[in-house]
């Protein structure tokens, strides 16, 4: 406690310091002319199609090498394998910490994955930097002062509370059917709705079943809970082939209710295409991330990331989401390192990365910018409910806030 309330008072003290007139101050994994960065994605395994994402975040460093680095240092990235096995997960870290010797963990793949080396690196003040997840236990600066997630839209309490309001304004009376993952970001989220619903949830939830990731198919759950004729069908997934399945399966048997699929699974090319697009039509999605348009008019972000896929990941699927998810969590971390300047000690990394204020990001909507405080780790508490139209994603509400 003592060391965590030392932290605390470390990063509440950063923004007062003057980085610029100091003196380059280094942790490990940092030189003159490198940073060194340590990372595992599922490159294999059941949540495989979401390697993209460290695909897109080494290619976004290659282009940023390529022009110098960050403040004069290369950006020397280790992604490993996980395969989304939490042991495996602890492998790679402590391989990247103990024998690769990098600076900090950063954008792990998953809660459970995240989960499983958190205590280590917390043990150990190692900077667990803009991890994938959206669990509210992320934003626990006392208890895990080296942890901070960047999710993709807010976290799944306050997603779960948000699609429940927006569910309820159409269907006051509404009956829920919801598919959860069997992990801690599933619970979380059935949890959301719960307390989203109230005193009310007892009736209001016609039924709730869980899957595993490991599952091949969530058609028995899926069969289940149309037989409820639930009014509401909220779908939370990690992995895009459950989602996809979810949506087809309901579809194939005529069960027509309003559709919520977790936030990472606004997807047109790994969950809409698969599920079949006349099957994903009308289908809702919370997220804070600019849906992809493949030919953009007027926004010349979209078209600058378009045209970086193109050069550096000619092979990839432009339209997969998790993609865009990695340009954007690499965006946010040279932001970062920028703002250190030549103070690169993991104090210092951590100290900053709790002291963002309003920055902006290329591939954020409207409104929405990082924003984080020694007190709350949360960079990103708002989005908008998303779409899907048959052929595109689309946005479908006004900024909506989450608490």
């Amino acid at each position: 406690m003592k060391a965590a309330l030392a932290l605390a008072a470390a990063l509440a003290a950063a923004c007062l310091s003057t980085p610029a007139s100091a003196q380059k101050s280094y942790g490990p994994g940092v030189s003159d002319t490198e940073i060194k960065i340590g990372n595992t994605m599922p490159y294999s395994g059941p949540a495989s199609p979401l390697s993209i994402t460290g695909k897109v975040i080494a290619a976004y460093f290659d282009e940023v090498n390529d022009k110098g680095g960050v403040n004069g240092r290369k950006l020397n990235l280790i992604s490993l394998d996980d395969a989304f096995s939490p042991p495996k997960t602890m492998e790679a870290a402590r391989r990247l910490v103990e024998s690769d010797g990098v600076a900090f963990i950063f954008a792990t793949m998953g809660t459970a994955p995240s989960s499983a080396i958190a205590k280590y690196l917390n043990s150990n003040k190692v900077p667990q930097l803009f991890l994938i997840s959206s669990a509210s236990k992320w934003n626990d600066p006392v208890n895990m002062p080296w942890s901070m997630a960047l999710p993709w839209a807010p976290n799944y309490t306050s997603e779960a509370a948000i699609d429940v309001a927006y569910a309820r304004a159409k269907n006051p009376n509404a009956r829920f059917a919801v598919l959860y993952q069997n992990d801690d970001a599933g619970k979380e989220y059935l949890r959301g709705v719960k307390e989203a619903l109230g005193a009310d949830a007892d009736k209001a939830i016609a039924m709730a079943s869980s899957f595993e990731v490991a599952d091949p198919t969530v058609d028995s759950q899926v069969l289940t809970l149309a037989n409820t004729k639930a009014d509401v069908f909220l779908i939370y997934s990690v992995t895009p082939r459950a989602c996809a399945q979810a949506v087809r399966k309901a579809h194939e048997v005529g069960w027509q209710p309003q559709r919520f699929i977790a936030s990472g699974c606004a997807n047109k090319a790994t969950v809409m295409v698969p599920a079949g697009l006349d099957a994903g039509k009308g289908v809702l999605s919370l997220g804070s991330l600019k849906p992809f348009v493949e030919q953009p008019k007027d926004d010349p972000a979209m078209t600058a990331y378009i045209d970086f896929m193109k050069k550096r990941l000619p092979n990839a699927d432009v339209n997969n989401v998790a993609g865009l998810y990695g340009y954007t969590v690499a965006e946010a971390l040279v932001v970062l390192l920028k703002q250190c300047k030549d103070n690169l000690t993991r104090e210092n990394i951590m100290a900053q990365a709790a002291n963002l204020k309003n920055v902006p990001l290329s591939l954020l909507m409207p409104g929405i910018t990082l924003n984080t405080t020694p007190q709350d780790f949360r960079p990103i508490k708002d989005g908008y409910m998303l779409q899907f139209d048959g052929n595109d994603w689309v946005v479908a509400s006004e900024l909506l806030r989450g608490t």
